[in-house]
């Protein structure tokens, strides 16, 4: 194999990635800049009917496929009221708590296309105001957002444009450190998106013959739960989802290796994939762990769900506090990259 991957690319463009707002239901722009970074390359690449980015690289067997998934979207909210103080009262998209963004700088976006910054707090954040500052519940009718504009009613707010129904997304607060970590949120699944566009690029830059025609599919409702469940070909045998592995107490998974999933909450994945995917690892000095993620979904068992008589699996890097404020390092994403650059140009499970 060459020299790919370039880890510190990768951490740049999950950079860039990060910092463009993409919460489920408005990823128009993540979409587009998506297709600028592949746009050099001679790619049969299209937007579905969802919104998403399907790109096939031609293989030399056109009988059989191979599809690869990573979702571009996030977590967020939409406006769900305007309380007669001037402040907005939220519903979620995607499946954070509330506590995991309380304090956090936002972004409303209005259905003009302005946008409105502001911060999201509790109703009884000031300690010399109310007693229950501290152990009031944190919850959809408590926590709000302070706008940065001079409002101080329902109306004042309506004048600036914002409505229930309007996009708020999530400050990332992105951050490369000297010691190799990359900490911001939605590294879910941005992380992988990036892994995904590096590995097209250097399958095209290099002219890499793949064994299989190959289909990535840059999904934009995989927090919802149907990102990637459809335009999946007839011709498609394996489908694999790269998305992050899920850290904490009993999990086996690191911020250092690539995580191989055996059985998320929709059940075992694929045993023969697994197998196949550990094997890979293990022939080309790929650092991993196997794991079980209790309260997981991807678009690989999306995809089950929606009835496609396909091969599963799931990899991806280990990221740490996920659905809050996420981090992982660039060895995780190294040996990510490793393991889908030898899978792709591997045999397919059935014919091992």
């Amino acid at each position: 194999m060459t020299t790919y991957p370039d880890t510190l690319s990768t951490m740049e463009l999950i950079k860039e990635l990060v910092s463009i707002p993409s919460p489920s239901g408005n990823t128009d722009k993540i979409i587009e800049f998506v297709e600028e970074q592949l746009s050099g390359y001679e790619l049969n690449m299209k937007r579905n009917r969802k919104g998403g980015l399907l790109i096939t690289l031609p293989g030399q067997d056109t009988a059989r496929h191979r599809m690869l998934t990573a979702h571009v979207d996030t977590l967020g909210a939409m406006v769900k009221s305007i309380t007669p103080g001037g402040r907005l009262k939220l519903s979620m998209i995607g499946g954070f708590r509330w506590n995991s963004v309380e304090g956090e700088y936002c972004q409303i976006q209005t259905h003009s296309g302005k946008i409105f910054t502001g911060t999201i707090l509790m109703h009884q954040t000031s300690v010399h105001v109310y007693k229950n500052a501290g152990d009031a519940p944190r919850n959809e009718d408590n926590i709000e957002v302070r706008i940065d504009e001079k409002v101080s009613n329902a109306e004042d707010v309506r004048s600036l444009g914002i409505e229930v129904g309007d996009f708020v997304s999530f400050d990332p607060r992105v951050e490369m450190t000297e010691s190799g970590f990359i900490k911001s949120r939605h590294l879910d699944d941005k992380a992988s998106v990036a892994i995904l566009i590096k590995l097209i690029q250097h399958i095209c830059e290099e002219k890499i013959s793949l064994p299989y025609t190959t289909h990535f599919l840059i999904s934009n409702n995989e927090e919802i739960g149907y990102g990637g469940n459809s335009n999946i070909t007839p011709e498609t045998v394996e489908y694999l989802a790269v998305d992050m592995g899920a850290l904490g107490d009993g999990q086996s998974s690191d911020e250092y290796t690539v995580s191989i999933c055996a059985k998320d909450s929709s059940g075992p994945y694929h045993y023969g994939l697994r197998k196949h995917l550990i094997e890979l690892a293990k022939e080309n000095d790929v650092e991993y762990k196997v794991d079980i993620y209790p309260y997981y979904g991807s678009d690989a068992s999306a995809a089950i769900r929606s009835g496609h008589d396909i091969v599963h699996g799931l990899i991806g890097p280990g990221i740490e506090s996920s659905h809050a404020f996420e981090r992982t390092h660039k060895s995780s994403l190294f040996h990510t990259e490793k393991l889908l650059e030898a899978y792709v140009q591997s045999a397919l499970t059935e014919n091992r």
